[in-house]
């Protein structure tokens, strides 16, 4: 006869993971205590970055020297060649003129050039100085209206001079075309025929 048993001794066939209490209790509280120093000790980021207040930029910005042009943007051109304006400080693409001037008007166009965004106090004095500078700049008796006939004559002048160029180089490019347009004849054929060439008369 077959001796059937229910109980198989020595294996554990349960599959449950069991956990020493006493072991994660005291890795909770060194945890905690690690936490504490921490709190405790300050942060240290680095030595502190001393920027230079916000001043006036030097230069003018450029937002209308590619106006009306037009480009062929590939996506495999340098950021530098991308529609939009670009800039080299923080070397990323901006698409229209208010975004750009947004940007470097920012904070972080500002950091990256070494400043921050605080704007150096003036003091009595320097206000004086600017008020003056302004002043003398803004002096009424050195204009005059022979000033403004003498502008307006020598504009006039100019535009006079670019419209005779542009003749000149409409005429110069009508005669190129009709050179090149009028065929190879030889001058005794055509004088014995009676005609000079094989224009038409419509002009």
């Amino acid at each position: 006869m077959a001796h059937t048993s229910n109980n198989v001794g020595g294996v554990d066939n349960t599959f449950r993971r069991k956990f020493d209490r006493e072991e994660y209790l005291e890795r909770a509280r060194e945890r905690e205590r690690q936490e504490e120093e921490g709190r405790s000790r300050p942060k240290s980021k680095g030595p502190l970055v001393q920027r230079k207040p916000l001043k006036h930029r030097d230069y003018e910005v450029d937002l209308e020297s590619r106006l009306g042009k037009t480009q062929v943007v590939t996506p495999v051109a340098p950021l530098s060649q991308q529609a939009g304006y670009y800039c080299s400080v923080c070397e990323c693409v901006v698409k229209d003129s208010a975004n750009y001037l947004d940007h470097i008007n920012g904070k972080k166009h500002q950091r990256a050039l070494g400043m921050s965004m605080r704007v150096e106090r003036a003091s009595l004095s320097q206000v004086q100085e600017r008020f003056e500078v302004l002043k003398k700049r803004k002096d009424v008796g050195s204009f005059t209206e022979q000033d403004l006939d003498d502008r307006i004559l020598k504009q006039q002048q100019e535009e006079e001079e670019r419209k005779r160029q542009r003749r000149e180089r409409k005429k110069e490019k009508k005669r190129e075309k009709e050179v090149e347009e009028a065929p190879e004849t030889d001058p005794d054929i055509s004088a014995m025929m009676g005609f000079g060439g094989f224009r038409s008369s419509k002009k």
